[in-house]
């Protein structure tokens, strides 16, 4: 029996514990009966108050859903409501419209035409100088032409009218007015500078421009060519009458493309080291035609001052040198003599024509530079061509501009090379044939003198 009823108590625990209850181990058949039962009448109660639960639960669910479904309908009818109130609107407004379309009849082409004459009209005023001097004039052409979506009143078309022909008017007046000038530094300052109608800004700084986009004026990058800016000095200076001005009809492009412009001391240094080179021959050689050219000067003065007392030979100057050989050498014959005074020239020759000769090979040296500068200058193209191909035209300017500018300095520094040469030569050869004609005079003189 112990066995059994362990077995009976165990299963009993068992199922206390799987229902919930908190009944602690029977210890016999009798407490476990009664703990089944008060565990049984526990369960009984707490299952009777979920379900009343559940009821009242169930209940107010059905009252929202009974709301639900109510504001749905009125949302169903609303929307049916709505639908009809869309198509009885579409009807109207298609009426209205064809109403409105027979009402304005012509003037509907009105519309597109004022609002493109507006559109023309902005772009003009927009960027036009003018509205340096006026700003703010062109808002509203910018809401006639994207803004607008009616017919224009009679308001709309005097400004349109009076825009355009004040642009029209402004044109034609050289006006003087002071507006804020934006410096290249980053600063600003108010200036007083001149509008050419409707072509050019000139200032204090030389040409402007107008950044119509930030509604600034602000000088040139870089002004043109210097008789330009003059023209523009001198407009600035004027108080009246007719001033000779160089303007850009072009509104600024041809300025632009002049800011582009290479000067010439970038054209010089496109030249690279061959074009350094072919300077400083050409320095080299100019320095030395000048040193010649004034040695030589003194030179032939001292010689007419000797000539003028050939008695009283100087060493100071070389016809006075051989004027001396001559009187160390009276007693010698006529053939004698002349190889003497043959050998003091050929002294006086090397002083005389010292340097002539380089000026004469930096001369010729010179465009073969060039044309090694010009060769360089292709092969430096072509190599661009080769890793660049031919699509940027750009990419190889510097390279031509190397062979063009290397030929043309050559030519440039050959030309007074050849020219200072010649005079120097020149005026050595006058020295030398007095020299030839004054030794000539002397032998023919001695050898008359043995005859007699």
């Amino acid at each position: 029996m112990k066995p059994v009823f362990k077995s009976l108590l165990a299963a009993a625990t068992i199922a206390v514990a799987a229902t919930g209850a908190q009944a602690q181990e029977a210890k016999s058949l009798k407490e476990l009966l009664e703990q089944v039962q008060d565990n049984r009448v526990s369960e009984t109660r707490i299952n009777k108050q979920r379900e009343a639960e559940f009821q009242a639960a169930r209940a107010d669910k059905q009252a929202l859903l009974r709301k639900a479904q109510s504001e749905l309908k009125a949302e169903q009818d609303r929307g049916d409501r709505l639908q009809k109130q869309f198509s009885d609107n579409e009807v109207t407004l298609n009426e209205k419209s064809a109403e409105l379309d027979q009402a304005t009849g012509t003037l509907g082409e009105m519309f597109g035409v004022v609002r493109q004459a507006a559109s023309e009209a902005y772009g003009r005023v927009a960027t036009s100088i003018v509205s340096a001097q006026f700003p703010g004039r062109s808002q509203f052409l910018a809401e006639m032409s994207e803004d607008s979506k009616g017919l224009p009143n009679i308001q709309e078309l005097e400004d349109l009218w009076f825009a355009l022909q004040k642009e029209m008017t402004e044109g034609g007046e050289v006006v003087r007015f002071t507006t804020e000038v934006v410096n290249l530094d980053g600063g600003s300052s108010q200036q007083e500078i001149v509008r050419i109608g409707t072509f050019n800004l000139v200032g204090a700084d030389g040409y402007l421009t107008y950044d119509a986009e930030n509604e600034v004026v602000q000088p040139l990058g870089r002004q043109p060519d210097s008789h330009f800016v003059a023209s523009a000095d001198d407009l600035i200076d004027a108080t009246s009458g007719l001033v000779p001005f160089y303007a850009d009809p072009s509104q600024g492009a041809i300025l632009g493309l002049l800011k582009q412009k290479a000067t010439m001391s970038e054209r010089y240094h496109a030249g690279g080291p061959v074009g350094y080179t072919i300077t400083a021959m050409l320095i080299i050689g100019l320095l030395i035609g000048l040193y010649k050219l004034v040695t030589l000067t003194v030179v032939g003065g001292k010689m007419r001052s000797q000539l003028k007392n050939p008695g009283n030979p100087s060493e100071g100057n070389p016809l006075g040198r051989i004027l001396k050989v001559y009187q160390e050498n009276k007693t010698a014959d006529a053939e004698n003599l002349e190889l003497k005074l043959d050998e003091a020239i050929l002294r006086e020759l090397p002083r005389i024509e010292s340097g002539i000769n380089v000026i004469k090979i930096f001369a010729a040296i010179a465009p073969l530079l060039g044309l090694l500068g010009t060769v360089l200058g292709m092969i430096a193209t072509f190599q661009t061509i080769t890793l660049f191909g031919t699509g940027d035209p750009r990419m190889m300017a510097g390279s031509i501009s190397m062979a063009l500018v290397t030929t043309a300095q050559g030519i440039i520094a050959a030309l007074p090379l050849i020219l200072t040469h010649s005079i120097v030569a020149s005026r050595s050869k006058s020295i030398i044939h007095i020299l030839d004609e004054q030794t000539a005079g002397i032998v023919a003189a001695h050898s008359e003198s043995e005859k007699a």
